[in-house]
């Protein structure tokens, strides 16, 4: 049985599970989580597990967008109606809005590029971490999972996935946001109109400007509930080789390359 406990004597792990979630480095996108960022403030440090900063960039992007009335501007220009969308923006707000998006995106970048780095350095050191832990509210270990199943749950409620997988943080928050959204955009009240057949009414108590918030959040609790599963299985798998490699391979084990077993 592996009793080991990390005595933080590493200088980088690759991953670290604790009854909150399994948190891990691993190899990523620049580009892609930089997307991430511009599709939602928040949402690409989200994905490398800077929540502080994740949830900060996000919480200031509903506040100030709803503020600055952008996703109302948005509704408008898809409408073709520019003079509504220029007249209803407020530059008081839209001024402030504007320098923490792009910070958000460059940050996401320059965050990933350098944890790429270190992932490379952790991943030569090969040293050891928990895959246990256990307190009195929870209990989490690290073991394979379904990458689809993840996506799935993702898909029928936003955090779902992440919960599949004990990524409790993440769930919660986004959870938490779907929720509010859900409720101040009216969307629920106007898919039970829908179905009994009146679409004017259903039209009407939509609101725009927070059910634009959804898309995004469907998207991105999918994408990061799929590619966290995945990332989990690797190093499950690296762990498992690691554990029999020390407890069950003789020492004198050679792995000849080019010769054929009988």
């Amino acid at each position: 049985m592996d009793n080991y406990v990390p005595d933080n004597t590493a200088r980088r792990y690759t991953a670290y599970v604790s009854v909150l979630g399994t948190t891990y480095i691993h190899l990523r996108s620049p580009s892609i989580v930089a997307w991430w960022s511009a599709a939602y403030p928040g949402f690409g440090h989200l994905l490398l597990s800077k929540y502080i900063r994740g949830f900060v960039l996000f919480i200031w992007e509903v506040i100030v967008n709803l503020a600055a009335n952008v996703n109302q501007a948005i509704i408008y220009t898809w409408q073709g109606n520019f003079d509504m969308a220029t007249n209803v923006l407020d530059t008081r707000w839209l001024l402030v809005y504007l320098p923490v998006y792009f910070f958000g995106i460059w940050d996401s970048h320059r965050t990933t590029v350098d944890m790429n780095k270190i992932y490379l350095l952790a991943d030569l050191e090969e040293h050891r971490f928990n895959i246990f832990s256990m307190g009195t509210l929870e209990i989490n270990y690290l073991d394979k999972r379904s990458p689809m199943m993840a996506a799935f749950w993702s898909a029928v409620a936003p955090g779902l996935g992440q919960l599949y997988i004990h990524r409790i943080i993440t769930s919660f928050f986004v959870i938490t946001w779907v929720v509010i959204f859900f409720y101040l955009s009216n969307f629920l009240e106007a898919a039970q109109l829908l179905v009994v057949g009146d679409v004017g009414q259903a039209t009407s108590v939509l609101s725009g400007e927070h059910l634009l918030m959804l898309p995004s959040i469907y998207g991105f609790s999918i994408y990061d509930a799929y590619v966290n599963t995945v990332e989990n299985n690797k190093i499950f798998e690296k762990e498992q080789r690691r554990f029999l490699k020390e407890n069950y391979q003789h020492p004198d084990f050679q792995l000849l390359k080019g010769r054929k077993v009988k």
